[in-house]
């Protein structure tokens, strides 16, 4: 009796390992080197008539190395995904730079539009999914940091503004100091 009970425990608690063909709910078959690695980002909006989802691979990008986009689009009055291509379009996140290159234009492949990039140089980029859906545009940007991010970002520098600065009103009052006790001194002596 303790036996068949120990055999019943077993065959229980090992069924659903004999069976199961899906980890973390995707089908094992469909699994690659960048399934397994989480997105840099995953951000969700809504835009005019559409539910926008998209998602960036890896999820630390590196200057020579492959990543890919992965966009979704789909009605929100119906759930039906968008038909049509996607063009993708990148430029450099900086105030004054308007230079645009394009990517690709993805037709739809399993109602995901998928773009592959490599950048040569560590920076930060914007991303452009452009679209056209009865008529009217839609643009959806987002972006994109390539290698490790700089030591001083926009906090380091303003910090490092405002030490200056003190240590700089510092010397100068020393000096505004320092100066006036020698034209005392010079007053004294002269009287």
């Amino acid at each position: 009796m303790l036996k068949r009970f120990l055999l019943f425990l077993t065959l229980t608690a090992c069924s659903p390992l004999l069976c199961a063909h899906h980890v973390l709910g995707r089908p094992a078959y469909s699994l690659d080197e960048d399934s397994t690695t989480p997105p840099s980002m995953q951000v969700e909006t809504q835009i005019g008539k559409f539910y926008i989802t998209y998602m960036v691979f890896p999820a630390f990008p590196s200057p020579n190395e492959g990543g890919r986009i992965n966009l979704y689009a789909r009605r929100i009055d119906t759930g039906a995904p968008y038909n049509g291509n996607v063009t993708f379009r990148v430029r450099d996140d900086s105030l004054f730079n308007d230079n645009e290159e394009t990517l690709g234009t993805q037709p739809p492949d399993d109602n995901v539009f998928r773009q592959g990039f490599e950048f040569r140089n560590a920076g930060d980029y914007i991303i452009r999914a452009e679209f056209e859906y009865e008529g009217e545009p839609y643009q959806i940007d987002f972006p994109l940091r390539i290698g490790e991010p700089s030591a001083f970002g926009p906090i380091g520098i303003t910090v490092g503004i405002i030490i200056f600065v003190l240590l700089a009103v510092n010397l100068l009052q020393k000096r505004r100091v320092l100066t006036e006790k020698i034209k005392t001194a010079h007053e004294n002596n002269r009287s």
